[in-house]
Order: C-alpha cells, then structure tokens, then sequence
C-alpha cells in the first residue's frame, strides 16, 4: 500500500494527538468521518499504524534520571547477541535499545528516579548478565529535544 496526500496528513494528526476524533480531522481533511474511519483502519491494518500510546510526564511519575548506557558484549557470537537481546527486553528500566556500530555494540535507554537507582539497576540487574564484558553511562543533565512524530515529508 502507497501513502497518498491525504493519508500522510492523517498520520500526521494521528501522531500529534492519537485521540483527536475523527470528526474533527474529518473536517481538517475536507473527507467525511466514514472516510477517515476507512482510512485509519486500513493504515492499522496494513502496519503503518503499530499501535497508540500515552506520553507520561517523567517527572510527575518520578523518573526523570536519564541514561545512555552503551554496552560491549564478551564476545559477538550469535549465542550473546540473541541472548542478550531477549534479555533486555525484560528490563523494565529500558525505553530503548538499539544494536550499533563502533566500539561499543548497543546503545540503551534507561530512565530510572535517580542516581541510587541506576547504580542499583547496573549492580543487580545489567551486570550480572555475564555476557556483557563493559558499559560506557552518559546521564542526560537536558532534554533538548524529544518529539515522537515523524515527518512523512520527503
């Protein structure tokens, strides 16, 4: 499925406030609700749309503390990296992970209350995986810039 002019600002709107009613893009779009109803569902069902979340205030919830913690695996076998992959996904304290290049092999994003917090997230949980031979925390003292849209602008 291509994405046509009108689904690219459909999934605009959709990405700056999920719960806009239809009606009201409806009319934005110049389409009727029907249509953007039709539309959405398609976008859903063809996985453009993966699913819809809250955006929490990370200080009204008490973890604001966070981290870029780079990690270097042991070894790069294929046993460590599948291991370690599905390990951290059990980590609640990761938002991100993501597999790079240069010296070091992941980069992850951890959000905890505090300093105390994170030291007891790396003592207790990420270094007794064995396969992890060192990190590398980066704590973020400002939050330049976070957004979650992503323009459909070529």
């Amino acid at each position: 499925m291509a994405l046509d002019k009108t689904d690219k600002l459909l999934l605009h709107y959709l990405q700056q406030d999920s719960k806009m009613a239809t009606k009201v893009i409806a009319v934005k779009l110049d389409l009727s609700v029907t249509a953007i109803y039709e539309r959405i569902k398609k976008l859903e069902k063809s996985g453009y749309i993966e699913k819809y979340v809250a955006v929490l205030d990370r200080d009204k919830i008490d973890r604001n503390f966070v981290v870029f913690c780079q990690i270097k695996l042991i070894r790069h076998s294929h046993d460590y990296i599948q291991r370690f992959e599905l390990d951290v996904k059990d980590l609640e304290e990761v938002l991100e992970c993501y597999n790079v290049s240069g010296e070091y092999d992941y980069i992850l994003k951890v959000i905890v209350r505090n300093m105390k917090a994170y030291r007891n997230f790396i003592n207790d949980k990420l270094t007794t995986l064995n396969y992890i031979g060192s990190t590398h925390s980066t704590f973020i003292i400002t939050e330049v810039k976070q957004q979650n849209v992503v323009s459909l602008t070529p």
